[in-house]
């Protein structure tokens, strides 16, 4: 087990020692000692963003569950950290064992956001293993990652030995298996890598070409061994009541992004927004039942002790059985004292009763999304909602004693003119205008309204995949536009970094060649990108010029409707040719009525069984 003394010198000098010294009450200690195969799921963030991470606690758990494997953590240092492991010639290890990533048979990452890419490689470089997936060894870890941006793995083709394309409870399970069984026949790494592509939802880069047109798109495709399928299809797991769910997990000692109990309700999404990869990539929509979820809850509040529980999905106004769920679990957190959090809301499921049930827990603020400020651009995206259900639903929040909101939008979406962007601000103000409109409860309270806007970023396996991010400089104009247009101090205006937004472009759209990119980053000691002191735009920009690629081809380029694109060989069950047409109704201003009111024949339903909704399940 872990020798604390070796690591002394090392966390006297780092700001959080709590990061990297595990131990932590409910944590599992596998024994590495009777495991016949050793894991370690790396997060490629800080501690306290990856011990929030529901499906990294799902994972360990479904690992540690099979009895042969040992399953520890990583997460990557904060620069003080990483300083003293290189200053002390000690690599990056695991929490449980304090054994150094290259010990390890399998090591995997989880891809949850494109700017993380160079913390996977400097976490691979910290704990001695080769970066390049081509010059590991017989001896080396093989090295997997799943996650949403798996959905266009490319970019990091060059680093990964196996992605694990969709749901990987079952998949990683069956893959570990695999590898055992090879191992104890003594098969090479090649022949291992081999048989895993043979695998349903897995992927491996290294036996795939892959040749260019003269003017840098894609021009081919194509398996370099026979047998290694052409196509790769993500996996499901049909009957989520069946999931494995850690009820017990282990309780940080720091304070992480959320200090909370998470239950995942359903996955999938029945809306159809065009701009969203998650509602695409998780399709079909299937739910958990009532009865386990609140199982659930009550287990893992138990072995907590947290004050708190959030109900996580895509949309979670559109679970079948919320008004259950929600008398299930206030039957008894209300005597423990423990809180109900519900996550941003669709206004026109908006629940009077519901809204008063969670209030009779915690009055806490409202999260809504809207996504665009003028009806035109909502029907543009497929958000099906009017600017009437939006004061209804406001309205009812602020007869109900609220009086703080939050709302989401987007800039840069197709078709996007200016008066899209002076619409959110009157809406802004037309909320406002609904608070102020008849007396409301709370005495002299005043309303906040926070208006947050993201840039859009065109994203694989949504509909506008083939859109063109707006320049940086339309960008930021259009971000000015809106702050000059907002009158009132009862606004609150946020938005996001549009030069991050362009380099998370570049990577979503990119293809294999900026892998030479994230290597030449590597060389330049760049990480922690999705952290503002850490990012520099600059220095991208420059990186990526330096190895001969513009980020505008893969960012500010519209692409062609009959190119082929880097994940053009996945199966994600929706169709490419649904994703085109809601392309060219989304220009023509036209919605697609969500799933439950009429099947739009998106593809989802070649996965589905009698637990989802497209077999009326």
């Amino acid at each position: 087990m872990k020798d604390y003394k070796k690591y002394a010198p090392l966390l006297e000098k780092v700001e959080k020692p709590g990061r990297y010294v595990g131990g932590e009450y409910g944590s599992e200690i596998p024994n590495p000692e009777n495991a016949d195969l050793r894991v370690c799921f790396c997060f490629p963030d800080t501690y306290e963003i990856g011990m929030s991470n529901l499906g990294m606690k799902i994972l360990q758990n479904c690992f540690n569950k099979t009895g042969y494997i040992s399953c520890e953590r990583s997460y990557m240092p904060w620069p003080d950290m990483r300083e003293q492991l290189v200053s002390h010639k000690m690599p990056l290890y695991a929490l449980e064992s304090g054994d150094p990533l290259n010990a390890f048979d399998i090591v995997a990452f989880t891809l949850q956001y494109e700017l993380c890419y160079t913390n996977v490689l400097q976490m691979l470089g910290l704990g001695n293993i080769p970066v390049l997936s081509k010059d590991r060894t017989e001896t080396d870890p093989i090295v997997i990652a799943g996650g949403p941006c798996a959905y266009n793995p490319e970019p990091m083709a060059d680093f990964i030995d196996i992605f694990s394309i969709g749901e990987g409870e079952e998949a990683l399970i069956e893959l570990a298996e695999l590898i055992n069984n090879c191992k104890k026949q003594g098969m090479k790494r090649e022949e291992i890598l081999y048989k895993a592509s043979l695998l349903d939802g897995f992927y491996v880069p290294c036996l795939y070409d892959v040749t260019y047109n003269s003017d840098g798109t894609l021009a081919s495709f194509t398996p370099n061994r026979e047998g290694v399928p052409t196509t790769v299809r993500k996996r499901i797991i049909s009957n989520l009541d069946n999931v494995c769910f850690p009820r017990k997990c282990a309780v940080p000692f720091l304070e992480t992004v959320h200090d909370r109990v998470m239950l995942e309700v359903f996955r999938g999404c029945i809306r159809g927004c065009r701009f969203c990869q998650a509602g695409m990539i998780y399709r079909p929509y299937r739910e958990k039942s009532p009865d386990v979820l609140n199982a659930d809850a009550l287990e893992s509040i138990k072995h907590s002790g947290y004050p708190e529980i959030s109900l996580t999905s895509l949309s979670i106004s559109d679970y079948t059985h919320l008004r259950e769920l929600i008398d299930k679990l206030l039957s008894w957190t209300d005597d423990k004292k423990v809180n109900l959090s519900l996550p941003s809301m669709r206004i026109d499921n908006f629940y009077e009763e519901l809204l008063e049930k969670v209030s009779s827990v915690r009055k806490s603020g409202l999260t809504f999304a809207p996504e665009a400020g003028t009806q035109r651009l909502r029907d543009v995206i497929n958000k099906n909602i009017t600017e009437e259900e939006i004061i209804t639903a406001v309205s009812k929040a602020f007869d109900g004693g609220r009086n703080s909101l939050k709302l989401y939008f987007m800039n840069g979406l197709p078709t996007e003119t200016d008066e899209d962007i002076k619409g959110i601000a009157k809406l802004g103000q037309n909320i406002v205008d609904t608070y102020y409109s008849k007396k409301r409860q709370g005495g002299g309270r005043g309303v906040n309204v926070t208006i947050s806007v993201s840039c859009l970023v065109p994203k694989p396996f949504t509909p506008f995949q083939w859109a063109a991010q707006d320049s940086l400089e339309e960008l930021e104009r259009k971000q000015q536009l809106l702050k000059s247009e907002i009158k009132t101090k009862k606004i609150s205006y946020k938005y996001h970094d549009a030069r991050v937004s362009r380099i998370e472009a570049v990577f979503a759209r990119g293809d294999r060649k900026l892998g030479k990119a994230l290597y030449e980053a590597y060389n330049r000691n760049m990480m922690l990108d999705g952290w503002d002191e850490y990012f520099s735009y600059d220095k991208w920009i420059e990186t990526i010029e330096s190895v001969g690629l513009d980020a505008s081809f893969y960012a500010n380029r519209a692409f062609d409707l009959d190119e082929l694109l880097p994940w053009d060989f996945i199966d994600i069950g929706v169709t490419k040719k649904f994703m085109r047409l809601e392309y060219e109704k989304a220009i023509k201003e036209i919605t697609t009525p969500d799933c439950r009111t009429k099947c739009s024949g998106c593809g989802a339903a070649s996965l589905c069984n009698d637990k989802c909704i497209c077999n009326g399940g």
